[in-house]
């Protein structure tokens, strides 16, 4: 049969593009391309081998030996809080947090020089094991942290789990289940036999098994689990990591064999040298090193930021990087109605999951990789996070790939489409802030939970009455019926009369919360309620010059730039007076009186408290006439600091800013 011309051209391409390549690599030892991203460009070539024999010649890069929480599931509140690791990628990232470590610990241990422990990153599904007297008593996923899934039912099924320790201790441990890459191939060649898509990769079907309501599925999986840390004991907590590891083997449980104590930063580097190399070949997958502090004490000197403990890092293996086709740009619209091009790609594995997109960030980007249609494209999914463009393989460029040129209108921004660049930004966004993509999210965020809160009124729902020309504006919301919503997707009756009551119920709203809803460029919860109480009605603020709002404490130019542009555009005015016809717009109560305990004082929270949630603390503080601002300076008062408190309780003590623990804050309000 004969070879389609375009196929030939794109073999012969590869082929040349290959082999020079090749040779630049293995003659001059230069990598102008990842071995990865080559190792794509050979498998392309090989699939069209497979389809075409007659191409393959004895020049052939094929011929050539080459060098090498669901539904369904019970949430459980963790008893202690989970965080993530921050990332590093390179020994010169790794140099800095070692640094910074010492830097830290210094004030308070002096010029210590602490040890570390390198362990695995196995890329699984993390899970928390509770035993009570030695016996299992609870599993729950990660979750967000605070919330995880209980999956005690599944993990139960998994043998290196042990159901009942060498001793009777309460115990609180973490791990990743994993699936072994032997038993994943098993378990596709049955579900191929029997007509079933095969699984991506050991990681989601891990993930997958244990989320399974029926735990004979988990069971039917052959799951395994590494257990690396021990969160709470009700023996002695043992000294150091390395101690901790051992501690958690005499127990019973299950523990990378290949971890390693470090003297010094440059061993922990030299351990990640060893294990890239061979970390993707083991019978689970790892993604990278986890670095840890050895010592305990240093630990517990170092604490946690918002998200991450000090002491620890990840330090990842290089990206995976292969090759595609890029077949098209599209152009996503933002809620402000900011313009993201985005690249339609001809599908690819990388990092085990399919992709066929990939962000292009900007016009500049773009430029910068002088991307065309038909390229030939390097994509790397870097940490685990969205995947991206890193290169254009110009070699492989077709003939008469044009340059791609920047639109002056999308249909996607309604009405003529007109576009326009964002002054002094490289973004650009819609003139009409009245599309559909705009719409959609803007409407989201006025019935969001810091907006007017409307239960029921949720993203489905909102897209629903979009598409079906029930509403084009925030104020259509409060003359829908119930005959309105009930032909809707997914309504009957009885929920068709909660969404209009609930809509009702909303009709009284708090003027932060209407500020907070018209989603005003570069106005948050904290500013809306600043806004709120000097101005104290929507007139008032409507008629605030620029320079008026610029004196307030706590708005910039930028700020104050964007209300006052907002409160003078034609069609904002218009529908403040459609949405006053329909709401009762609350004033906020009057500045607290000197009387009050808290009048004068300003309060920055940080991180989450276990007796009330973040709102309910601003709303005390708010009662008892203190203020809370979203950022620390010299004239906060104090800084509460609850658990995964961040860079904010840092720049507390940066400033000398006195810090308030949970039970100080509420001895605070209790006073």
């Amino acid at each position: 049969m004969a070879v389609p011309a375009d196929v030939r051209a794109r073999y012969e391409k590869l082929k040349t593009t290959i082999n020079r390549y090749r040779r630049l690599y293995h003659v001059y030892d230069k990598e102008e391309i990842s071995a990865e991203a080559l190792d794509s460009l050979k498998h392309e070539l090989a699939e069209i081998e497979a389809a075409h024999p007659s191409l393959i010649g004895p020049d052939s890069p094929s011929q050539r030996v080459a060098g090498a929480p669901l539904p369904g599931f019970k949430k459980v509140r963790h008893k202690v809080a989970q965080w993530s690791f921050n990332d590093a990628f390179t020994p010169e990232e790794m140099q800095e947090f070692d640094a910074r470590v010492k830097r830290f610990l210094r004030p308070t241990q002096g010029d210590v020089e602490p040890t570390y422990t390198c362990e695995l990153k196995i890329d699984g599904l993390k899970v928390i094991l509770e035993y009570k007297d030695g016996l299992l008593k609870n599993a729950a996923t990660r979750g967000d942290g605070t919330v995880g899934e209980g999956v005690t039912h599944n993990i139960r099924t998994i043998e290196s789990v042990p159901l009942s320790l060498e001793r009777p201790v309460d115990i609180i441990v973490e791990g990743e289940v994993w699936m072994s890459s032997k038993n994943l191939e098993a378990l596709n060649r049955k579900r191929q036999k029997e007509g079933e898509p095969p699984f991506a990769n050991p990681r989601n079907v891990a993930a997958g098994s244990i989320r399974q309501l029926d735990p004979s599925i988990a069971a039917s999986r052959k799951l395994d689990m590494f257990v690396y840390d021990v969160a709470e004991t009700s023996e002695n907590m043992p000294s150091t990591q390395a101690e901790e590891l051992e501690y958690l083997r005499e127990l019973g449980f299950k523990v990378n064999p290949h971890h390693s104590l470090a003297k010094n930063i440059e061993e922990c580097i030299d351990f990640w040298e060893t294990w890239k190399k061979k970390g993707r070949h083991q019978e689970y997958w790892t993604d990278g090193v986890v670095i840890k502090v050895n010592e305990k004490k240093y630990q517990d000197a170092l604490g946690y930021t918002g998200k991450a403990p000090r002491f620890a890092i990840a330090l990842k293996f290089p990206a995976e990087q292969v090759t595609t086709i890029l077949e098209d740009v599209v152009f996503q619209v933002g809620r402000t109605g900011v313009i993201t091009p985005v690249a339609h790609l001809k599908p690819v594995s990388v990092a085990g999951t399919t992709v066929s997109r990939a962000t292009l960030h900007n016009e500049d980007e773009i430029k910068r990789l002088d991307a065309r249609i038909g390229d030939t494209v390097v994509l790397q999914k870097a940490g685990d996070v969205i995947p991206e463009i890193v290169e254009v393989v110009k070699d492989l460029r077709p003939k008469g790939a044009k340059k791609f040129k920047w639109p002056s209108h999308i249909p996607e921004c309604g009405g003529d489409g007109k576009i326009e660049r964002v002054p002094g930004e490289v973004a650009w966004r819609c003139v009409d802030k009245s599309s559909f993509a705009v719409s959609r999210r803007v409407f989201h965020n006025f019935a969001g939970k810091h907006a007017l809160d409307i239960e029921g009124l949720g993203k489905k729902t909102v897209d629903l009455l979009l598409e079906e020309g029930l509403v084009q504006h925030f104020d259509d919301i409060f003359t829908l019926e119930e005959g309105d919503v009930l032909p809707l997707e997914g309504f009957a009756e009885v929920s068709a009369k909660k969404l209009i009551e609930s809509i009702q119920r909303s009709r009284e709203v708090e003027l932060a919360r209407l500020l907070v809803g018209l989603s005003i460029p570069h106005i948050g919860e904290e500013t809306a309620i600043l806004l709120a109480q000097e101005f104290r009605s929507l007139d008032a603020l409507a008629q605030a010059s620029e320079e008026k709002l610029n004196a307030i404490e706590g708005m910039g130019d930028i700020m104050a730039k964007a209300v006052h542009d907002w409160f003078h555009d034609r069609e904002n005015l218009k529908l403040l007076a459609r949405l006053k016809k329909v709401l009762t717009i609350k004033s906020p109560p009057r500045k607290a009186a000197r009387s009050l305990p808290l009048a004068g004082k300003t309060y920055v929270l940080t991180g989450s408290l276990k007796s009330m949630s973040r709102d309910e603390a601003k709303a005390k503080i708010r009662a008892l006439g203190g203020d809370v601002s979203s950022s620390v300076s010299k004239k906060t008062t104090a800084v509460i600091a609850g658990i995964e408190a961040g860079s904010k309780l840092d720049k507390a003590k940066e400033l000398g800013v006195s810090v308030l623990t949970e039970d100080g804050f509420l001895k605070l309000l209790n006073k």
